[in-house]
């Protein structure tokens, strides 16, 4: 296994806003998510994992202009950074790994 460990939540988040590229803000994030994994995600638990997948150098973020709809507030923009990028590659090539070791794979299939 590599130095990089992604939870399963810090993966997907990466891939959608990999997926987002230009547009991933928190709600842009939580729609696309809930839209693709057919799961609700808490505004909370995605702030905090955007967070921390800053402080780990995975992401980076910079403010939009202040708009009228949303009361003058600027929305936070997340991108990839190339490290980031890096480590998601590495978790692709390791979860690939996996399931190319797996023997004559038939999922309707018990083991026996």
């Amino acid at each position: 296994m590599s130095k990089h460990h992604l939870g399963e939540f810090e993966e997907v988040v990466l891939l959608t806003v990999a997926v987002l590229h230009d547009g991933a803000y928190g709600v842009a994030i939580i729609d696309e998510m809930e839209k693709r994994l057919e799961r609700k995600v808490s505004i909370g638990s995605l702030q905090t994992v955007l967070r921390r997948l800053e402080k780990k150098g995975y992401l980076s973020s910079k403010f939009g202009e202040a708009t009228k709809v949303r009361g003058g507030k600027r929305k936070r923009y997340f991108c990839l950074t190339s490290y980031g990028r890096k480590v998601l590659q590495t978790t692709k090539e390791q979860r690939l790994d996996l399931w190319n070791a797996i023997p004559n794979l038939d999922l309707k299939k018990g083991y026996a």
